[in-house]
């Protein structure tokens, strides 16, 4: 089966939305070097907080404001967990996306999942595409300005090596916060898009965000060479639209005898492919 143009449009936007998700990865595990966990909570806790405002009838823009805060709050926690109360980065993330599923309940009002179909969104009056790319067109250029500052570079410094940056006085902890902080606003942001997207926003809607994201990265490393960190941005967005139009061709495809629960299972392989390909080249 081939895929008609409605679904290759479908694919593309979902890819873009993602991307967000690849973003906010790539600044934890490639730049401050920070493998964060924190991603699966703060995306569903970013969804919800918009959800709810718009069920109250804020307006799509509030909602997402408020949601790129609560995405925010939750990479602040794990920062937190990580350097002042001395838990492993790994065991920090986990924690604050565990603790994070009752919260997002709470915020929730106790229902596993919030239907706005009706309501109004940002994408309300079509052109989901073009809205998209232009969303994720000015966070690229924004993150690959501000990474090229002192500031960031500072903030790059941190994940290349923690004692030369500290002897030029950066401030390590708080640059590893910030850099956390910044990462889960990003994914929260992709949250809310996502769940307006849709129309609806699930307590379970960020299971697996974090091996999307990475997938995304990995597959946008392998097919753009990253020479700078504005091409790492731009690999991310690129990845992120390569994966979807992969699993949407792999999913509607008849000579694979693949379904949608099998989604899981592509993305694995397909991390396992590109990983050991990386790993070939190198040596």
């Amino acid at each position: 089966m081939v895929l008609n143009t409605a679904e290759w449009i479908t694919a593309i936007e979902i890819g873009l939305i993602y991307a967000i998700v690849a973003i906010g990865i790539y600044l934890t595990f490639r730049t401050i070097n920070f493998p964060d966990l924190t991603c699966d909570g703060s995306f569903v806790f970013g969804a919800a907080v918009s959800a709810i405002l718009i069920e109250e009838g804020y307006t799509p823009a509030i909602s997402i404001l408020w949601a790129i805060v609560a995405g925010g709050v939750a990479g602040f926690c794990t920062g937190i967990l990580h350097i002042l109360c001395r838990i492993e980065d790994l065991l920090a993330g986990i924690i604050v996306a565990f603790m994070l599923y009752s919260v997002n309940l709470r915020v929730m009002g106790s229902s596993p999942n919030i239907t706005f179909v009706n309501a109004c969104t940002i994408f309300s009056d079509g052109n989901a595409l073009i809205k998209t790319a232009v969303i994720v067109s000015i966070l690229a250029v924004l993150l690959s300005y501000v990474l090229n500052t002192d500031w960031g570079l500072g903030l790059r410094a941190v994940g290349q090596n923690k004692s030369f940056a500290s002897a030029c006085g950066v401030n390590v902890k708080a640059m590893t916060i910030v850099g956390l902080t910044v990462s889960n606003a990003l994914i929260g942001l992709c949250g809310a898009i996502f769940a307006q997207y849709q129309g609806f926003c699930d307590v379970s809607q960020g299971a697996g965000c974090l091996v999307i994201g990475l997938a995304s990265v990995i597959i946008g490393e392998k097919v753009v060479r990253a020479r700078n960190v504005a091409w790492g941005v731009v690999a991310c967005v690129v990845g992120s639209v390569l994966y979807r139009a992969f699993i949407a061709c792999a999913i509607h495809s008849d000579a694979f005898g693949l379904k949608t629960q099998d989604l899981n299972l592509i993305t694995g392989l397909m991390i396992v492919a590109m990983m050991a390909a990386r790993k070939k080249c190198c040596n």
